[in-house]
């Protein structure tokens, strides 16, 4: 799309031990531009997960794929330069998104090429030159080199590839120029004789034509990362991402069956659907399919200006990881990767002013109709939860964001789940990035400059609750 860990005394960027810089999210440990979490995968023992990265500025252009890794989730080692433009070859003007898979045992990238100016691309293949994954080379020959013939598009982009009933198939993101704008998604079938075979155009996955699309995936001139998660039961989760007019904040799900269409597959929706992160700095979502869970990464963009990320050194950096799945009534469960536990160091009194990085915890017991419970985080930033209502608010009236584009930003951002009388709120947060889940249910990312300093505390401020809350540092 046109769009690590260390710590931060490894890294090569004088700002990493500011706490306006994520000290644990995976980033560029030189600094730039950092976008979409490409190719996550689990190989020989070890987590890898690429990225978009300029190498050369802290602004979108010159896409390469960064690449870090990690045993755990938690300690994560940055491996610089991944894959580069090839001169010559369909990405010799960026290396765009896309995912990865291991073929044969091999892990072969599956990403977008481009070397063109339009958002059209091709899909193209690389393949390690080392066993630790450190550098991948580019296949030469593209397994889709465009659009199916006859397509007027303004977007051809982020394979991503899944298999269903024993069968591999690809996914790419498109975007209709005629008419309305009409976001699409294509599918491609790939060949029983290997993924480097041409790949065979198999239709329509889904378009924004259909109401229930309308209803959660829209207004949007393109659908940008697709993913398909399977859920229980034989229902999937299809995430899409909404690019219009330069908003790239904004990710989508829908839940439906997987049903053959001809010689392709269609996405019937179930009618479950909504926003995957309620804040403004979640985009671009990509999916790591595991034998018990499905992990999710974001890209969490910047709400200061781009001469602010240009004077820091950097702009960009992924989530943490997620767990996406199922609650028991079918609703969709978000949670952080369990494996964060691990960043937990020493306990926060009430009275302990916040450190860099951190995680506070509270537990919610409504006792009386419409009870809202408020964790303050200094003076600038305050969340907000209300179990009845299913909300949960960020507040950042102390901490206005600087950019204007695409939107001038609003003081606070809310997201609504089930109502319920009570549940957990999880809040981590490293440096500027401010990561929230209420109840499994709704989560909410958000980017703060400057980060929150001072003492925190956790209140009921409507109605009664009882609350339970602990923190720790995240050293």
């Amino acid at each position: 799309m046109p769009h690590a860990t260390y710590p931060a005394a490894r890294s090569a960027e004088p700002a990493a031990a500011d706490r306006s810089a994520p000290r644990h999210h995976v980033r560029p440990a030189g600094g730039n531009w950092c976008n979409d979490p490409n190719g996550p995968l689990f190989h020989d023992g070890r987590y890898h997960l690429f990225f978009q990265h300029n190498p050369h500025a802290a602004v979108w252009g010159d896409i390469h794929w960064g690449h870090a890794s990690s045993p755990d989730l938690v300690h994560w080692t940055d491996h610089g330069i991944a894959l580069a433009p090839s001169p010559g070859l369909p990405d010799r003007l960026g290396a765009w998104s896309g995912c990865s898979v291991v073929e044969h045992g091999v892990p072969t990238a599956v990403y977008t090429g481009m070397d063109r100016h339009d958002g059209i691309g091709s899909v193209m293949l690389a393949r390690p030159v080392d066993p630790a994954l450190n550098r991948l080379r580019a296949l030469h020959r593209p397994v889709v080199d465009g659009p199916p013939p006859g397509a007027d598009l303004i977007a051809f982009r982020d394979p991503y590839v899944f298999t269903h009933e024993g069968s591999r198939w690809a996914l790419l993101g498109a975007g209709h120029r005629s008419g309305a704008p009409r976001p699409d998604v294509f599918v491609y079938r790939i060949p029983e004789g290997g993924i480097d075979e041409p790949w065979q155009y198999a239709g329509s996955l889904l378009d924004a034509g259909h109401s229930v699309a309308a209803r959660y995936a829209t207004p949007a001139e393109a659908w940008e990362c697709p993913a398909l998660v399977p859920l229980r039961g034989g229902r999937w989760l299809l995430i899409l991402s909404l690019w219009i007019g330069g908003v790239t904040y904004t990710a989508a799900y829908l839940t439906g069956a997987l049903r053959r269409h001809g010689e392709g597959l269609r996405f019937a929706p179930d009618g479950g659907g909504g926003l995957l992160d309620h804040g403004r700095d979640f985009y671009a979502p990509t999916a790591l399919v595991e034998s018990d869970r499905t992990l999710v990464w974001g890209w969490s963009w910047e709400s200061r200006t781009e001469a602010e990320s240009v004077a820091a050194g950097w702009a960009g950096c992924l989530t943490y990881p997620r767990e996406l799945g199922l609650h028991p009534d079918g609703t969709v469960r978000h949670a952080f990767a369990r494996e964060l536990t691990g960043l937990r160091g020493r306990k926060l009194g009430a009275a302990d002013p916040l450190p860099a990085a951190y995680e506070v915890q509270a537990d919610v017991r409504v006792q009386a109709p419409d009870a809202e419970v408020t964790v303050r985080l200094g003076n600038a930033v305050a969340l907000r939860v209300n179990p009845m209502r299913g909300t949960l608010t960020l507040d950042r009236a102390g901490a206005s964001a600087s950019t204007d584009r695409p939107y001038t930003r609003t003081a606070t951002v809310t997201g609504a789940g089930p109502a319920s009388t009570g549940g957990r709120l999880r809040l981590l947060v490293d440096g500027p990035i401010i990561e929230a889940i209420w109840d499994e249910r709704v989560a909410l990312t958000e980017k703060v400059y400057p980060a929150p300093e001072g003492e925190w505390a956790a209140e009921v401020t409507q109605s009664a609750a009882e609350v339970t809350v602990r923190a720790w540092e995240h050293p």
